[in-house]
């Protein structure tokens, strides 16, 4: 009996050494280094180069998009009123170039060429004039005096006659060519300044360029939109990232292009395959990191990028990713 309660103690303090000892090896076990780093996606702003008023907010945050859906409207009564201007100046512009191109009026130039006639007629007068008192001068009959008076209102004549003449010959000709070239460039200007009217006013209604999910929406109907200011965010999960802060005595364990497991505690203890894509420096402001003293030198930080190599479902931005680097 003694034995067999020997034998009990011997084997129980046998087991609490080895426990003990177990214990004692799995303390001073390398510990493994875990760092932490989080999902991010490829985003983009959607925002309108016409500043004015929200009219309507077509999308709410969460909601799945595609490329062309109505995303958010504006409305600008400036930019209609600049529509009636550009409008209104294109038409003016359009009228100058047809009368530059079809010249006078049919009745312009009869009346210009009855200008013409009426000239002639009082040139021929005057010349027959101006003969009578020429031979009645030679025949002592009228003065010198009178000859030239004559003669200088028959000579007025026939410069009036001529004027008359070049312009009865103008308006059958038209315009200048200079002065159609002007009219079409100056119609050309405006048909450019309606087009661009016309280009801001498709702003006013804006569209997805790229499929997502609605992540902010920064203004609401009725609020003011600056130029360019973006309007809706969304996200791209489809093009997503795992990014890392990696203190630079790690960054051994970082090659570009090796493929690492990293664990999501969001989605459970499952492994996900992770390609290193992207290291880089981070700023200097923020990314040194003291050393154990006497080492004399600091560690600076790098940022890396693992994307993953097969589409996670109900991956989300932010979440957290575990990465096992060393043991030590």
């Amino acid at each position: 009996m003694k034995k067999g309660i020997g034998f009990v103690i011997v084997i129980s303090v046998l087991v609490l050494v080895l426990w003990v000892g177990f214990t004692f090896f799995k303390a001073y076990q390398p510990k493994p280094t875990i760092i932490q780093g989080e999902i991010d996606a490829q985003s983009y702003n959607i925002s309108s180069k016409v500043a004015g008023r929200i009219a309507k907010i077509y999308v709410k945050k969460g909601d799945e998009i595609k490329v062309s859906q109505k995303v958010f409207s504006i409305v600008s009564p400036e930019l209609d009123a600049k529509l009636e201007q550009a409008f209104a100046a294109k038409e003016a512009a359009e009228a100058q170039k047809n009368q530059a191109d079809n010249g006078a009026r049919k009745q312009e130039v009869q009346a210009a060429f009855e200008q013409y006639k009426k000239a002639k007629a009082a040139e021929e007068l005057l010349k027959t004039t101006y003969n009578r008192i020429e031979k009645l001068y030679k025949d002592g009959v009228v003065s010198e005096q009178k000859r030239d008076e004559v003669y200088t209102k028959y000579k007025a004549a026939l410069y009036t006659s001529n004027a008359a003449k070049e312009m009865a010959n103008m308006a059958k000709e038209g315009a200048r060519v200079e002065i159609k070239k002007a009219a079409s460039a100056q119609e050309r200007v405006y048909a450019g300044k309606l087009n661009e009217v016309n280009a801001y006013i498709k702003e006013l209604d804006q569209y997805a360029f790229h499929k997502g999910e609605v992540s902010q929406i920064l203004l609401h109907e009725g609020e003011l939109s600056p130029t360019g200011f973006p309007v809706v965010s969304i996200i791209d999960m489809q093009d997503t990232w795992a990014r890392f802060s990696v203190r630079e005595d790690y960054l051994k364990y970082f090659t570009k292009g090796k493929i690492v497991q990293v664990k999501i505690p969001a989605l459970g203890e499952k492994l996900y395959d992770f390609k290193v894509t992207y290291i880089a420096p981070q700023g200097d402001y923020a990314t040194w990191k003291a050393t154990q003293s006497g080492k004399g030198f600091d560690m600076k930080s790098f940022e890396v990028e693992l994307r993953p190599q097969s589409a996670i479902k109900n991956l989300h931005v932010g979440m957290s990713v575990l990465l096992e680097v060393a043991k030590h």
